[in-house]
């Protein structure tokens, strides 16, 4: 016997202004940009400054550990921070403009030196940068919890993020060809100075307007549970910043999406670095220039896809089958991606789907077809896993009486970078491992080329299958996050508009 589905009516109150949305996602495009740029130009530590890639993946590795300490207490002081300007809007202002001005500056540096300099060089420079990092990147993914407290609204506003925040994706894939290109730089160390400016400026630029004209709608809520707060000094303070620690990882459905976005996302990190290797001397034969341009052509293809199939697909799916269900689907449709790789990237066929397109020229249009499906994994992640965290938010809130969304935020968030710092430093020791040597260009040994493969494939499956049982006894639906809106409206004795 079924029950007939309650139509859900979005309060106005509760609806964000389209200007809004688009402000937020233009501080998820800041959020993404860094670590995406980040990722795509250590490839110059390797193929342009000669570097060790198990060096590489320390330097984007091991400052996590950093983060370990920093994001929480971020979360922590913002949550508790009391000024004027709100209690994420001062560090958003500041981070953005820190965080630009050092990704500019730390890739000023030139050929002539040591590996031991260039690794402890970056070494400092990536530890300043992800503390700058934290600073904008955790209020702002706090402000983004607390935007509404509409279910589906929420979804709403995390797939304008997530639409935006998809574009560096689209973008970063092409610096490596935009570097290795003579008709562009002399040197790829010298396409690395222009373009680390380029982004620098953006960031600034961009990470600034969500701390000027985005809404804290939970700061009124705040400012009462502080003024009834007992207990003062630094030893209550530090004891509130533990037993709240403490509390978020007791969370279970907190802890069953940390451990979703933390397979999938961080499986495809893994591989993200070693698809420009496949491309370059197994599918073109130790060709920089081609493999440049077809993972810049596979990005592109993957971030559009995303914005115009899946984003829209995954918000339609979300409202039909629920948020959990939404990400079980795509997930599922992202692993034929994976799979088809073995025969489209394969030269042996690739090259039957050639066809001339103006402004590129020759593309072999079946290289590019695993990235539909693929991005339906990646893609739907950061737009249902925020809006899954506002509920948990408000759970918090119900069962501990208090808005959280800083710590909830910097936990998850550390969650994915440090995820994204183990990407790194397994995908330096997985190219290794394959036998590659960057002395060898194009005369890599079979074994290198199919070990490459191999890996490409297989790890991002086997994460996107543990994804998905991490989520299956997620257990907050629409009914019961409105159970819980109601709960805390009837607690507070008004709404929380």
């Amino acid at each position: 016997m079924s029950e007939t589905k309650k139509v859900h009516i979005t309060r106005p109150e509760d609806i964000v202004p389209l200007p809004q949305k688009i402000i937020y996602g233009l501080g998820m495009f800041v959020n993404n940009l860094v670590p995406a740029a980040m990722g795509c130009m250590a490839v110059v530590l390797n193929l342009g400054l000669k570097m060790n890639p198990a060096l590489i993946g320390y330097i984007l590795s091991l400052p996590r550990i950093i983060d370990a300490f920093t994001d929480p207490v971020l979360g922590y002081v913002s949550d508790n921070t009391r000024s004027r300007f709100g209690r994420r809007k001062p560090y958003i202002f500041f981070g953005a403009i820190t965080l630009g001005i050092t990704f500019a500056l730390m890739w000023r540096i030139g050929y002539g030196h040591s590996e031991t300099f260039y690794f402890l060089f970056f070494l400092a420079g990536v530890n300043i940068l992800f503390l700058f990092n934290t600073i904008f990147a955790t209020p702002f993914v706090a402000l983004g919890y607390e935007m509404t407290p509409d279910y589906h609204e929420r979804t709403g506003v995390m797939a304008w993020a997530n639409w935006l925040g998809q574009i560096p994706w689209l973008l970063t894939p092409w610096f490596w060809w935009i570097m290795a290109n003579k008709k562009f730089f002399d040197t790829p160390v010298a396409g690395a100075q222009a373009i680390a400016l380029w982004v620098g400026v953006t960031v600034i630029v961009l990470g600034v307007m969500p701390g000027i004209f985005c809404r804290e709608r939970y700061k009124h809520i705040a400012d009462t549970e502080l003024l009834k707060k007992v207990a003062k000094g630094v030893t209550a303070t530090v004891t509130n910043f533990f037993q709240g620690f403490a509390v978020t990882l007791k969370n279970t459905s907190f802890l069953k999406i940390c451990g979703a976005t933390f397979f999938l996302f961080n499986g495809y990190m893994i591989i993200a670095g070693l698809a420009l290797y496949v491309f370059i001397y197994f599918t073109f034969g130790g060709s920089e220039v081609m493999g440049g341009k077809y993972n810049g052509l596979f990005g592109t293809t993957t971030a559009l896809s995303t914005i115009f199939i899946v984003i829209p697909f995954v918000t339609f799916l979300a409202k039909k089958i629920g948020k959990k269900g939404a990400f079980i689907t795509s997930t599922s449709i992202s692993l034929t991606g994976f799979l088809i790789k073995w025969w489209c990237f394969n030269p042996a066929y690739s090259s039957l789907s050639a066809v001339n397109l103006p402004f590129l020229g020759e593309v072999q249009l079946l290289i590019l077809l695993p990235a539909v499906f693929i991005s339906f994994g990646v893609g739907s992640v950061f737009t249902l896993m925020g809006s899954m965290m506002a509920d948990i938010c408000d759970l918090d809130e119900l069962n501990n009486g208090k808005r959280r969304e800083g710590m909830f935020g910097a936990i998850y968030w550390w969650m994915v970078k440090l995820g994204m710092s183990l990407a790194f430093a397994i995908s330096g020791n997985v190219l290794n491992a394959t036998g590659f040597d960057v002395a060898f260009g194009a005369g890599q040994s079979a074994e290198t080329l199919l070990k490459l493969r191999l890996y490409d494939i297989g790890i991002p499956i086997l994460t996107s299958l543990l994804a998905i049982a991490a989520i299956v006894f997620y257990d907050i639906n629409e009914e019961k996050a409105g159970e819980i809106r109601a709960e805390l409206e009837k607690r507070r004795g008004k709404t929380d508009a």
